[in-house]
């Protein structure tokens, strides 16, 4: 590897860390807002939370989690050179995306056809907690499932691109594409007892 390629790489590296500090900033300005409303909505949160499911919920966070170690090991196979595992892995990763965002169109499609989504008559005419809740719900949980779509693309194209013979010098692209499946799978890790498991 010469001296451009160590550069690139780095340079591939520092520039995917400050992404990732402006999506923490993001999404950690969400949990405040979220922390500040529960707070003086506790009871209405509480009573909300109950009404999503925790199946669904739990069944994402095992689907995202074993999609992270899915996206390690793409990472590793890439590094070891074995680029036909690297991509099924890739690939796999991105299937378990699909998986996530499937159980979840199921889950809002729920929640719209008993009319507990924003503005609807059925919503405004409960509590102000309850309205709140629900606005943050829709809101967090659907900014965190345009990051998955986004992430289901990019790890297929990086799949593609391997099996297109991507030199091992860009090794920091798999590397990176992996690091924004990480972020997407510890965000989900905040959203799930934020809105599911209110005590």
């Amino acid at each position: 590897m010469n001296d451009t390629d160590i550069q690139s790489r780095d340079g591939g590296r520092i520039g995917m860390w400050l992404f990732i500090a402006t999506e923490i900033l993001l999404f950690g300005g969400l949990f405040l807002l979220y922390s500040m409303y529960r707070y003086r909505h506790a009871g209405d949160f509480h009573a909300a939370s109950l009404e999503l499911s925790r199946v669904f919920g739990t069944l994402n966070t095992g689907v995202l989690i074993t999609s992270s170690l899915f996206a390690a090991l793409a990472v590793h196979w890439f590094d070891d050179n074995k680029r036909d595992r690297a991509t099924y892995f890739l690939w796999l990763t991105s299937a378990m995306g699909l998986v996530f965002l499937g159980v979840k169109a199921v889950e809002w499609s729920i929640k719209f056809h008993h009319g507990t989504y924003p503005s609807s008559p059925e919503l405004l005419a409960r509590s102000k907690g309850i309205i709140l809740y629900y606005g943050l719900y829709f809101m967090m949980t659907g900014l965190h499932a345009l990051h998955v779509i986004i992430g289901v693309v990019v790890l297929t194209v990086m799949g593609v691109r391997i099996r297109r013979g991507l030199p091992a010098a860009r090794s920091v692209l798999v590397g990176n594409s992996a690091l924004y499946w990480h972020l997407v799978d510890v965000i989900w890790i905040f959203l799930f007892p934020l809105f599911y498991l209110i005590t």
